[in-house]
């Protein structure tokens, strides 16, 4: 542990922000691995009761389930059953409104994971930059032949450049596959909350053609 520090410290200044942009990574990460969930984002409970709506009556059972949750698919699909007399058009648009809300809610921290994993070798190339800087202030002061004087400025170099790559590297991978993962469940979200739109705008077309045979 003792040999790894050191090995840190080496790295100079540069490694505080990376240091910094490592703990923020993880944490996104840890974050992202918990609430991307599909189970705690797809509630079984609500796909089961959505699925078995079968007329007006069943309404009331289905908000009553969806308020009895949090979280994007139970707000978009709470918003479908309170809106359920509006036009096709409205009930469409305000289905629409609250799903630009939770995409938003389900993409948070992401912009910032991105950022880590473009700001972590960007910062490793600083660390390189200042590494070779002192290099040659040395060559400057003392000559070529001074090794030990040498060795901080390339062990700086090259440390901070292997630890934004570390760091950069992972944080770019998980960002691809949490975007993705949010896609896939924007997408889901999308499919049963259109089933639901057409179910609501059947339940208007029939009861509409019972009050004028009425």
């Amino acid at each position: 542990m003792q040999e790894v520090w050191q090995f840190l410290v080496k790295g100079g200044i540069t490694m505080i922000p990376l240091a910094l942009c490592s703990i923020l990574g993880l944490a996104i990460v840890i974050e992202k691995s918990f609430s991307l969930r599909r189970k705690r984002i797809i509630v079984p409970e609500i796909v089961n009761v959505l699925e078995n709506i079968k007329g007006p009556d069943d309404i009331g059972l289905a908000l009553s389930i969806c308020e009895k949750y949090e979280g994007p698919f139970a707000n978009i699909i709470r918003a479908g059953l309170q809106n359920r007399k509006l036009p096709k058009e409205e009930l469409k648009e305000a289905l629409t409104d609250q799903g630009r809300q939770e995409v938003n809610t389900l993409e948070r921290g992401l912009v910032m994971l991105e950022t880590v994993a473009t700001v972590a070798p960007l910062l490793g190339l600083l660390g390189t930059v200042l590494g070779i800087f002192k290099v040659f202030n040395v060559i400057a002061a003392l000559g070529v032949g001074q090794a030990n004087a040498l060795s901080a400025g390339l062990s700086e170099a090259i440390i901070t450049t292997i630890v934004g790559l570390f760091i950069g590297i992972p944080a770019l991978v998980a960002y691809n596959y949490f975007t993705k993962k949010a896609e896939d469940l924007v997408l889901e979200i999308e499919k049963h909350s259109s089933a639901l739109l057409r179910k609501v705008v059947s339940f208007q077309m029939d009861y509409q053609v019972n009050s004028h045979a009425i």
